[in-house]
């Protein structure tokens, strides 16, 4: 049985405990209050690198997606007149860690590590992929596998259940905020939870039955199951979720102001027709860079980490 869930139903259940207020760390200012930070008036603090350094959010082969983002990357070095290297990174904290340090410029962060990035990095983003027709965004999914048993979330009490890392917002957070609060069920309590780190792991370790249930981004298995590293018969879900933005892309706070208008030009620029990133994220519906901003699009992120007590720990 496959259930659809209401983001506004679950908002008002997550609502309960009091909001505390989105934060930067410290060293930021946000002096027109987008919640994103400002950039540096200082000109000593602006990085203007002999080369950008772009990275995706984490999957589980980089290479593939290397290849992928390479007819945007040549574009991006056509507009900004600066050699783009590809980063692959193996984690949220590692992408987040990067981009603190100054080592990375330009990024794609998941939907749930974005508050972070923003708050801790200096992340400001900016763009996000959606349909031809405007349209964005993914549902998170529970999976499991043909024959485990389980029909209904209520079945994962008592079972194994994959999440990717604590910072996703479809792999960690929204589903565990939904479990407990409409289900009563909660981790090592009620289920034995497993991390995977990526939503591609926890989709072939239920496929492989080595995870009893997941809770993964449907865009990725889409893709997954269009490259057939993954079929369609293999997993079944037994839950659907309305629809929370994608990935979000942007740069550096303190990146030449100059060179973040170049990116974002970059962005707004790129014909997909033809490319590896047609071929791809086409196959979850996405063929467009359409401008987003942090404050709008991710208000029921906040809420989810607000919710949950998530603290934006940037030491």
């Amino acid at each position: 049985m496959k259930m659809i869930a209401s983001l506004t139903a679950m908002a008002v259940v997550l609502a309960t405990p009091s909001f505390a207020e989105f934060a930067l760390a410290d060293r930021f200012v946000d002096n027109d209050g987008d919640l994103i930070a400002d950039i540096p008036t200082d000109e000593s603090q602006w990085l203007d690198p002999a080369t950008l350094v772009f990275a995706y959010t984490p999957v589980e082969d980089p290479a593939v997606y290397a290849e992928v983002w390479q007819p945007f990357l040549d574009h991006m070095e056509e507009v900004t007149g600066k050699p783009v290297q590809f980063f692959p990174v193996q984690s949220n904290a590692a992408q987040i860690e990067a981009m603190r340090a100054g080592r990375l410029h330009v990024a794609g962060f998941n939907t749930g590590s974005n508050p972070l990035a923003v708050a801790c990095a200096g992340f400001r983003p900016f763009a996000m992929m959606a349909g031809e027709d405007g349209s964005f965004g993914y549902e998170m999914e529970f999976i499991t596998y043909p024959g485990s048993g389980i029909s209904e979330i209520a079945d994962i009490a008592g079972r194994t259940m994959a999440f990717t890392a604590e910072t996703s917002n479809s792999g960690f957070k929204a589903p565990s905020a939904l479990l407990a609060s409409e289900f009563g069920l909660e981790a090592e309590r009620d289920f034995t939870p497993a991390f995977s780190g990526a939503h591609d792991n926890s989709i072939l370790g239920v496929a492989n039955r080595d995870y009893d249930a997941a809770a993964i981004a449907n865009s990725v298995r889409i893709r997954m199951e269009a490259r057939d590293v993954v079929q369609a018969d293999q997993l079944e879900i037994i839950y659907t979720s309305d629809t929370f933005p994608t990935t979000g892309y942007g740069t550096v706070y303190n990146l030449h102001p100059d060179l973040q208008e170049k990116v974002a030009e970059a962005f707004f620029s790129f014909d997909w027709t033809g490319t590896a990133m047609e071929e791809e994220f086409s196959n979850s519906g996405e063929s467009q860079f359409i401008p987003i901003t942090f404050q709008e699009n991710w208000s029921v992120i906040r809420q989810i980490d607000a919710a949950m007590g998530v603290e934006y720990n940037c030491q």
